[in-house]
């Protein structure tokens, strides 16, 4: 019997503007046979605290990426030729009612995880990390954390309320879902309420590196640091698009200042080769805000890092 592949459309044959939108127009296709990952939209913003509208990025990351092809240069793989993929559409969250929604996330991604695949999830704010970790740790167990973004989201509460996009890594953290020894927080900046802002994090374990102490010491110095914190342990990948300077990432919801820049972004996550990621997510896109869709195409191209670092690990196992 002929093992199935999942593959996207060949751009050649079938313009990119013609057909239905999948993400890098994956089949989409609800399946976990025969897959190396997923694809997965969670349009979910019921958990921001500032502009809201990250529950339409999964459709507009879907819609540019497109134009993403199959070939990475830099890290000269071709993640046709080494995987099998597909859009596995949306998790039906219910918009609102975000304890609800976490258990459709955790819920959906179940079987995708029990097979092994790799879930890649497309946000939505970043509470939708909070179900995609419970999902992963009822298999894996808890695991390192690698999150880029310019804020901490460690906070207990936001005007008294437990789950949000700020306070999603420490509720994380309390449900056992992160190995939190081997955890570290990237890029964090902006204007802070106090200097406890960033001792929270510390204190709750996590190793922070700020983008000011990244601009001293260097993005190859900050990957070092990173692949020793994890340490061989599995990891999950969150990246919240604000991590990049909004001149580059506009679309997105609480904007800071003093980011880096998109070509910096890549860059650091194709680093990240060495490091057994067992689920990604790119989140906090807000296409409102994103006239030139410079923002989507961004997360889209992150995405497309992901996917490479799973060819590259599959690679590295034969």
């Amino acid at each position: 019997m002929t093992k199935i592949k999942y593959v996207p459309l060949n751009s050649l044959e079938v313009p990119r503007f013609a057909e239905i939108k999948t993400f890098m127009r994956l089949p989409n296709v609800k399946t976990t046979e025969n897959i190396d990952y997923a694809i997965i939209g969670v349009p979910f913003d019921t958990g921001t605290t500032y502009r809201p509208g990250a529950r339409f990025a999964p459709s507009a990351i879907r819609d540019i990426s497109s134009l993403v092809k199959p070939y990475n240069v830099p890290q000269k793989v071709n993640v046709v030729d080494q995987l099998s993929g597909v859009d596995y559409g949306d998790i039906p969250v219910i918009p609102g009612f975000i304890e609800e929604s976490y258990e459709k996330m955790t819920e959906g991604l179940r079987p995708i995880v029990e097979a092994g695949a790799v879930p890649i999830c497309l946000g939505g704010d970043h509470s939708i990390t909070l179900g995609e970790l419970r999902a992963i740790a009822k298999t894996q167990g808890p695991v390192a954390l690698v999150h880029f973004d310019s804020h901490f989201d460690t906070i207990d509460s936001y005007f008294g309320k437990k789950y949000n996009h700020g306070t999603v890594f420490k509720r994380a953290l309390e449900e056992g879902l992160i190995d939190v020894e081997h955890s570290i927080q990237v890029g964090m900046r902006g204007t802070f309420y106090s200097e406890e802002d960033l001792k929270g994090s510390e204190d709750l374990g996590f190793q922070v590196i700020t983008s000011f102490e990244i601009r001293e010491i260097g993005i190859p110095e900050t990957i070092r640091r990173i692949k020793q914190r994890i340490g061989g342990q599995k990891a999950f990948l969150t990246f919240d698009i604000d991590f990049v300077d909004p001149a580059f990432a506009p679309g997105t919801g609480t904007i800071e200042v003093g980011g880096f820049s998109s070509t910096e972004a890549l860059h650091m996550v194709r680093q990240l080769k060495d490091i057994r990621f067992v689920g990604y997510d790119l989140v906090e896109v807000l296409p409102a805000y994103d006239p030139s869709q410079i923002t989507a195409f961004l997360g889209a191209n992150i995405v497309f890092e992901f996917i490479s670092l799973i060819a590259l690990d599959k690679l590295n196992r034969k």
